[in-house]
């Protein structure tokens, strides 16, 4: 029986193929790239059309012999790796590295996206060749990422820390937080007031002073208790009567099925997961056959979910409840792969752990919410004029009440969104109103909010910034590579180094961290994929410029301008002065005679004030290690190595003297391994 080898990236999905073809075709993973530039050096010939040179990774080795001996033992080879051009680009590998385009070792490329027996079937009636567009499109962003962050990162340890680096997608994102964060710092709040109305009929019901002779007032109009006392005193005794009454149905549209970013957005705000942790969710739904493939761009859907969907809204909602749509993204998206969905759409649950019935459920939900009716509402706005009494020339005011109800919930019986209801009470014109109460209230203008994952996805997205597979990977980068960090709502700020750095990138290096600069490298690399550019002319408008412009940067950027600031304190060891130097970790107290003198302390904002109970002349301050993570640490370090991951109360433990620590679930214990106190 002859037999045909099938190779894929990842063993679970291997196995779920397996399960579909049976014995006449072996199906083998790759586990993804089996070739890849050379970590050791830059791996790309900038004077020879920028070629690159590929080697197969220590750990791709002992799996490339067991594909070698597989094609051998086989009558023919398929490659099926993702539709997308990473997938691509791992085919072209595959070809390369196991010899499949020669005459003797011929190959086969399908391509799908879902797991399913039915898109199985007609992907291997349907074989082709690699497309080399893709191919070269995803070769243009490795190596433009590559000589980025390979020729910048130097550049970045030579003139602030080592350990530091650059990269094009990720730079940006760090720009975005950190101006944000100075526009937070910049802030300055103003007051204004508003002022509601309590009417009585039939019920107590809210309105909103919104006009004064006719004129709306905007949101800053009213600008202080004076102001919001005066209109107050006008409107003593005043007549309240309707003025107008405007019902309408209002409705709300379903939202498009989910895209990458917008999977990754809905999930951080449904269930805070980040992006990294969605994608490797969805990943594993994909592999399993549960959900079509989970990198896309593309809101399209297909003629037999689409069926399916409606089959299954009318037999179990009703015929009112379907209404059938499509949807187009916006710019350059890959229509002809489809939006994330269930792959099977009746299919409401699937056995797997509880993170992927979680991120199953909400794209199923979104599925089949997207083919479903408008959800509509009873709408009433109601304006109410208020004429003051016996006060000669007073202004008249407007006051505004909204009512909502629900009239039909349409999509919203699957996809549930959050709605204000309130419904008014029955209201004619020119009808008198009784006024229980007016309320003057006091406000604040907000500064703008700090990024979340969601809404920095969203951000990059907009600017069109990144493609559905870079923006999962980059925000983790960011944060691995302590440019930026979460504070304790979770919402992005950034670090010490990561303001340091990008300051530098803007100031010198501008093109590297402009939005509309990487986002036309964006679509520079989607016409690459198109076969609409060829990506060595891309590389090379690139290239010279920035090599230049680096060359000269190595000669006018003075390190100390980026990394050290004088101060009025003295080095108590040889008494020259101290310095406040940036690390790789952030700022520190250090001797200006390093290296003859290696003095070094923590800034007064990370000492606790309490003294370490292990030597003499310590205080405790707050340290990170490499990976961010905060600890507790004698000042004397190396001489005293004294530390703790709970941090400490400055209280001492009634049993047994040591220091009390307060845990991350607020809980007061004592430090000591060997005493069980907690207080109560």
């Amino acid at each position: 029986m002859s037999t045909t080898l099938l190779i894929v990236e990842s063993p679970t999905k291997a196995k779920t193929l397996q399960g579909f073809l049976g014995p006449k075709y072996k199906v083998l993973s790759s586990y993804g790239h089996v070739r890849d530039l050379p970590k050791s050096e830059l791996g790309v010939d900038v004077e020879k059309n920028f070629q690159p040179k590929y080697i197969i990774p220590l750990k791709a080795r002992k799996n490339i012999k067991i594909l070698i001996k597989a094609v051998k033992d086989t009558d023919s080879t398929i490659l099926a790796t993702d539709e997308d051009r990473e997938g691509e680009a791992i085919s072209w590998h595959l070809i390369k590295a196991l010899k499949l385009d020669g005459d003797k070792e011929p190959y086969q490329r399908i391509v799908f996206h879902e797991i399913t027996k039915h898109a199985i079937e007609e992907a291997l009636k349907n074989p082709r060749k690699v497309d080399m567009n893709l191919v070269d499109a995803q070769q243009a962003r490795r190596i433009l990422d590559r000589i980025v962050g390979y020729k910048l990162s130097p550049f970045l340890w030579k003139k602030v820390a080592r350990g530091l680096s650059a990269g094009r997608v990720q730079s940006v994102a760090v720009r975005l937080v950190v101006e944000r964060e100075r526009e937070i710092e910049k802030f300055k709040a103003e007051e204004y007031w508003t002022i509601s109305a309590i009417f009585l009929k039939d019920k107590e019901f809210e309105a909103m002073l919104i006009k004064k002779d006719g004129e709306v007032l905007d949101k800053m109009a009213i600008k202080n208790e004076k102001e919001a006392g005066q209109i107050v005193n006008e409107l003593e005794g005043a007549e309240y009567r309707v003025g107008s009454v405007e019902k309408k149905e209002t409705a709300k549209n379903p939202f498009p099925p989910f895209t990458t970013s917008t999977l990754q957005q809905e999930a951080w705000r449904k269930f805070k997961f980040p992006a990294k942790f969605t994608m490797r969710i969805a990943q594993n739904l994909y592999e399993k056959g549960f959900i079509t493939y989970h990198r896309t761009d593309s809101l399209n859907l297909s003629d037999l979910a689409l069926g399916a969907a409606k089959k299954f809204i009318t037999k179990n909602y009703g015929g009112n409840y379907y209404q059938f749509r499509k949807y187009k993204a916006k710019g350059r998206a890959q229509e002809a792969h489809e939006a994330i969905r269930p792959a099977y759409p009746e299919r409401t649950q699937v056995e797997t752990d509880e993170q992927g019935a979680k991120l199953y459920d909400l794209i199923w939900k979104r599925f089949i919410a997207c083919q479903m009716s408008q959800a509509s509402f009873d709408s009433t706005v109601v304006e109410i004029e208020a004429n003051p009494k016996s006060k000669i020339q007073s202004p008249k005011y407007t006051f505004r009440a909204n009512g909502q109800t629900l009239k039909f919930d349409g999509f919203l019986k699957v996809y549930p969104v959050k709605y204000a209801e309130s419904e008014l009470p029955p209201l004619e014109n020119n009808e008198s109103l009784k006024l229980l109460k007016l309320n003057p209230l006091q406000h604040f203008t907000q500064p703008p909010a700090r990024y979340s994952e969601a809404s920095l996805i969203k951000a990059l997205e907009s600017a069109g910034v990144g493609r559905p597979s870079t923006y999962a990977p980059t925000i983790s980068t960011i944060q691995e590579r302590n440019y930026l960090e979460k504070d304790e709502k979770k919402f992005f700020k950034p670090t010490e180094i990561g303001i340091v750095v990008n300051d530098l990138l803007v100031k010198h290096f501008p093109e590297i961290v402009d939005l509309k600069f990487t986002a036309l490298m964006e679509e520079d690399l989607d016409k690459i994929a198109a076969g609409e550019k060829k990506w060595v002319k891309i590389m090379e408008e690139f290239y010279g410029p920035f090599a230049k412009n680096l060359a000269q940067k190595y000669k006018d950027v003075s390190k100390k301008e980026y990394t050290e600031e004088p101060t009025n304190k003295k080095c108590p060891k040889c008494d020259a002065p101290l310095l406040i130097r940036m690390g790789r970790y952030g700022k520190f107290y250090a001797c200006s005679k390093f290296p003859e003198c290696k003095h070094t302390e923590s800034l007064p904002e990370n000492v606790l004030n309490i003294k370490c109970p292990k030597c003499p002349d310590g205080q405790l301050v707050e340290k990170r290690t490499a990976k961010r993570k905060i600890f507790y640490g004698c000042n004397q370090y190396p001489a005293c190595d004294f530390a703790l991951w709970d941090k400490p109360t400055g209280e001492k433990c009634p049993k047994c003297q040591s220091l009390l620590v307060e845990t991350k679930r607020k809980q007061i214990k004592c430090s000591s391994k060997e005493c069980d106190y907690v207080k109560q």
